[in-house]
Parts: structure tokens; sequence; C-alpha cells
């Protein structure tokens, strides 16, 4: 049970650091060096998920009057695209941990916010996800006088070296999802690190398996709970908005990867008439195209980002029309992302050549990745929302994927 008294405790001062931008910048070096070779392991990326606790950013939606670094969330997308440029599952982990800590936020009390972001702080806190609203087959029962939990959950990012989940399940009779934020580890959760995707290979999205696991009543997020307030639905928002961001990010990054490789290797085709592929104008052209679909790509999501601060900063006054706004900007940007995207991690091998297939420089990982991640949700429903509002001018209807 939480003492109240302790949250209204002085909490750990700002630490004296560089500016989140240039720690994100050094760490995506360090990521840079080990993605071929940690790709083809797969499993948890334990050394760069401590790398990412000692530097403070996982901390950065935490406001600076309980330790955190008082982020906006524009600063913390960019980071995101940042890592994803390098490493887009750890740009997914890092996404990851603030939709967590914005859950327990939108969804819980202002006690269990201040606690979590407390104990977030205090212990360098990595948080996973175990919350899937399309599994129906975790409950909650009661044991005795104790509320328990089993089941399995797929896809929970993170959970893996996490200390901390968000954790979904059916409550008989509550139409609505349970949410609870469960500290590990915790007796009757096992995470069973069974991840071995195509692609997003250490997102640790592998399974969870709950066997009477207590929940204790305090752990429950229901002042508001899932999509309970107009500002509890921009949680679906911001997780729309971290993908949009690693797509970006693989996108910019496999930009950056072919036009190291086209001036170091690619050869000149033998009938273009020219001397190196710089000067190919089918190259050239390729590579226009690609840089065009990149600063659109950039525009509105950055336009996106900005308009989800706005949402946020409205607060507890925020309304289905400001909120709707937003969702059309952030599905606006997530269909963008997704088209370019997969076409650029498809295109780059034009402008790379045959040799850039050899197995050893894994520079499939990029498509890998995009079309994992691509696949969570179906863009064909963001089209559906953006066509509803621009000729019937309604605006999306929140869900757990919009």
């Amino acid at each position: 049970m939480f003492v109240i008294e302790s949250l209204a405790e002085k909490p750990p001062s700002r630490p004296n650091r560089s500016h989140p931008l240039e720690i994100a910048e050094r760490l995506a070096g360090e990521f840079a060096q080990t993605a071929v070779e940690r790709d083809k392991r797969g499993g948890t990326a334990k050394a760069e998920r401590d790398q990412l606790r000692e530097s403070g950013l996982l901390n950065l939606l935490i406001p600076t009057s309980e330790g955190g670094l008082g982020a906006e969330w524009p600063e913390i997308f960019r980071i995101i695209r940042l890592f994803a440029r390098v490493d887009s599952s750890i740009a997914h982990l890092f996404g990851f941990q603030h939709l967590m800590l914005a859950t327990v936020e939108l969804f819980g009390t202002e006690a269990q916010r201040r606690h979590y972001y407390t104990q977030t702080v205090a212990n360098n806190w990595f948080w996973g996800n175990a919350l899937n609203p399309l599994d129906v087959h975790t409950t909650v029962s009661w044991k005795g006088d104790k509320r328990v939990v089993n089941g399995r959950k797929g896809f929970a990012s993170g959970s893996s070296d996490a200390d901390a989940l968000i954790v979904s399940a059916v409550e008989p009779g509550n139409p609505k999802l349970l949410i609870a934020a469960v500290p590990l580890p915790r007796e009757g959760v096992a995470v069973r690190g069974d991840w071995d995707n195509m692609g997003q290979r250490q997102t640790d999205s592998g399974t969870v398996e709950f066997t009477d696991a207590v929940l204790e009543d305090e752990e429950i997020l229901r002042s508001p709970g899932p999509l309970g307030s107009v500002r509890a639905t921009l949680r679906p928002c911001i997780a729309q908005l971290i993908f949009s961001n690693i797509f970006l990010g693989i996108a910019e990054g496999a930009f950056n990867e072919a036009r190291t490789y086209t001036s170091a290797q690619t050869r000149s085709w033998i009938t273009s008439n020219v001397e190196t592929p710089q000067e190919d104008p089918y190259i050239l052209r390729h590579y226009g195209e690609i840089y065009a679909q990149l600063q659109a790509a950039k525009l509105v999501t950055d336009r996106a980002g900005d308009s989800f601060q706005r949402a946020w900063e409205i607060g507890d006054a925020i309304t289905e029309n400001h909120r709707g706004r937003a969702a059309l900007d952030i599905a606006t940007a997530k269909v963008i992302t997704t088209q370019s995207g997969l076409d650029i991690v498809n295109r780059m091998f034009e402008v790379m050549g045959s040799r850039s297939t050899t197995g050893s420089a894994r520079l499939d990982r990029y498509w890998r990745n995009l079309r994992t991640q691509t696949l969570h949700d179906p863009v064909d429903y963001k089209l559906r929302e953006l066509g509803d509002w621009s000729l019937n001018r309604r605006i999306p209807n929140p869900s757990f994927y919009s």
C-alpha cells in the first residue's frame, strides 16, 4: 500500500546533466556500433537498457519538481526518432517508457502518479508494457480476500528486464479493461523472453504469464481509468506518435546508410556513360524522391508533435474537438511515415546495388524493422479516419488505436 505521507517528501533535485539531446546523441553513437551484431542476436539489450537507466533520459517526462527532466513531448519524440535512425528496437523501448508513464498520469490518481514517478526517478525504473486491448484471455478474479490475475499476455514490449509493468486484464462484470501498474519482480508473474520475430528483435516483446499474481487495490488505475475522460483518450495519440517517429527515424537511418554505401561502394552501371554513381541520373532521381519524402514526413510529424503538445497542455479542460484535431494531425503523420518509410527501405537497394544484399551487412534490418512495426495496427483505418474528416467533417472516435 502507498504511504501517502512519503508522497509529500521533497523529491530528488534535478541532476546536473548535459542537455538531453546531447546525451541522446552520444548514446545513439554507441548504440550504432553494436546494432548489427545485436540484430543478429536478438534477445534483451541489457547493456543498452542500463545505459538509458544511467543517462537519466528515462525520466524525461517526469516534472523537475519530482526529480525528472521536465521535457515536453516534441523533445521526447525527437529523441525517439534519433534512436530509431540507428536502432529502432531501442527507440521502441525508450518510447514505451514514456507511454507507460503517461498511462499512469492519464488513467490514475494524483497520488498514484506522484508515487510511480518518484519511484521511477529514485530507482531508475524501466517500464514494460503488458497492456493489450485485443487480448481478453488475461482475467482478474478473487482468491480469498486477494484480487489475482491469470492468463498470458503477448506482445509485451519491454517486459524483459523491466522494473514495472502496465498490465491489462478483463474483470467479470466490468465492460472496461482493468489496467494496473505492477512493480516487478512479483510472485506469479513470469516474463518468458520468447520474442523472435524477423524485425524489432530487441524490443523484448514476448510473452508474460500470470499465475495467481496478486494485484493490490492501489495499483489499479481507475480514476479516470482507460479512456475514462477526454484527457485520458490522449494515450493512444501518444502511442501513434511514438510509432510515427520510429517509422521516420528508420527511414532517415536507411537514407543515411544508403548514401554512405552509394558514395563508397556502388559502381556505375555499364551503360550509364558516367564515371561515378553520384553522376548517374537515375540514382540522382531516386535520391531526390527519397529526400522529398523525408522532408514531407518530417514536416507532418513535427506538426503532429506540436499539435499534441498543445492538447496535452490544456489538461482536464481539453474538449473532444481539441483532441480530435490533434488526432487528425497524428493520423496524417502515421500514414505518411508508414507509406514513405516502406518505400524508402525498399528503394534504398536500388541506389546501392546487388552487393548491398550481403547477409553480413544486414542492411535489410531497416525493412524488417519497419515492416514488423507498421503491422501493429492497420494504416488503412487511419486513412478511413482522414477520409471521414475530409468528406464528412467527423473527427476520429477515440479507441486504443486512434
